[in-house]
């Protein structure tokens, strides 16, 4: 048996332990991996497909390494492969899937920090929040934005007649959602998960296999919630124009017209620009409820801030409510309340819309007493 036989022969047993259809004590795996690995160098300068299954391995290498929570590791690992990878990925469509899977992984391990324990956007307003991310993070996460854009381009490359290249354009197009909204760009983001949904929709109408579709089914579970999520962070303009441009789904224009009115835009304009009569923004908004989430904290001789306890920490369900009147309502109560520290004191309220979040997401905010700070626009 030649070198190369024998290279794809070990590549096929590390395959059937990936997929479990064999098994493989940790240390044995851990063990073949790098065997297979060191074993594809040498084919790999000059062959695509041991080129295309070296990207592939040293890929299952990073995944294996930011498992055991060696980001670091990871990242130099499927750096290398995607070197590889790349240098297959022209010279077949399954060698250029691999590539743009490698491209995807990379970017969420690069973003890594960018986001919650619920992956969810730790800085979801990026430059424009107190606490954003580091330096280091936020390239890091520009870079991963690149990368996403860059897999997006190659599955947009391949025939989209194949159901399985047109799948993997949507999900590439989630990712990319996904790294927008982690550095602050919520209408891009916004935009690429209506994109990634239509194209989910239309995996959906033609009648896949039961797998695929419930594939389909979990995608479109997860941009709901995160377009849910994502219209809280954007101005009144940018849900406009997402409207304009299509990109804003019939589902959400009662919580469009609700975080129009939560920012205080009259409801003739939220009509006018929103592409509704009167009656319906009227309706949307007596049927549709905000959870007003606010917060006052008093600032001690220590200088620290001190949350007051309830009511003054506390949200509330409410209507045809804007931000500003639901504050201005908290002030007016603490300013009566036995907690009040009196007019010598530096206090501040906050108040967001659903949770308690990044102190520039609060959709009023007020700093009173000596030395306060200007008011600024929520």
């Amino acid at each position: 048996m030649g070198q190369r036989e024998a290279v794809l022969r070990l590549d096929g047993q590390w395959a059937r332990i990936r997929s479990g259809d064999a098994q493989a004590e940790p240390g044995e795996a851990e063990r073949l991996l790098g065997e297979l690995i060191g074993a594809l160098r040498e084919p790999a300068r000059t062959d695509p497909e041991c080129a295309a299954r070296l990207g592939l391995r040293l890929g299952d290498l990073a995944a294996r390494r930011f498992a055991a929570g060696d980001r670091a590791g990871a990242l130099a690992a499927i750096e290398e492969g995607l070197r590889h990878a790349q240098q297959a990925a022209g010279h077949s469509p399954e060698y250029a899937r691999w590539y743009a899977r490698g491209l995807i992984n990379q970017g969420v391990w690069l973003a890594w920090p960018l986001s919650d324990a619920a992956r969810l956007p730790r800085h979801p307003l990026g430059e424009g929040a107190e606490e954003g991310p580091s330096a280091m993070e936020r390239a890091a996460g520009e870079r991963a934005r690149d990368l996403t854009r860059a897999a997006v381009e190659v599955w947009a490359g391949l025939d989209q007649h194949d159901p399985v290249n047109r799948r993997g354009l949507a999900q590439a197009k989630v990712f990319l959602g996904d790294r927008l909204a982690e550095l602050g760009f919520a209408a891009d983001a916004v935009a690429w998960a209506v994109d990634a949904e239509g194209g989910f929709r239309r995996l959906l109408l033609a009648s896949p296999g039961p797998e695929e579709a419930q594939e389909a089914e979990e995608a479109l579970d997860h941009i709901g919630r995160q377009l849910e999520l994502r219209l809280r962070y954007l101005s009144f303009d940018s849900l406009a124009g997402l409207r304009a441009d299509g990109l804003l789904p019939e589902r959400l224009l009662p919580q469009a017209v609700v975080a129009a009115r939560i920012q205080g835009v009259p409801e003739e304009t939220v009509a006018a620009r929103l592409g509704l009569d009167a009656e319906q923004v009227a309706t949307m908004l007596e049927v549709t409820p905000w959870r007003a989430v606010w917060r006052v904290e008093v600032r001690g001789a220590d200088g620290l801030w001190a949350v007051q306890p309830a009511p003054w920490q506390g949200s509330a369900e409410v209507r045809q409510r804007t931000a500003e009147e639901v504050g201005a309502e908290v002030v007016r109560g603490f300013m009566e309340s036995p907690q009040y520290p009196g007019d010598s004191a530096l206090w501040r309220v906050r108040l967001w819309w659903h949770e308690v979040g990044d102190p520039a997401g609060a959709r009023f905010r007020l700093v009173v007493g000596p030395d306060a700070p200007a008011p600024t626009p929520s």
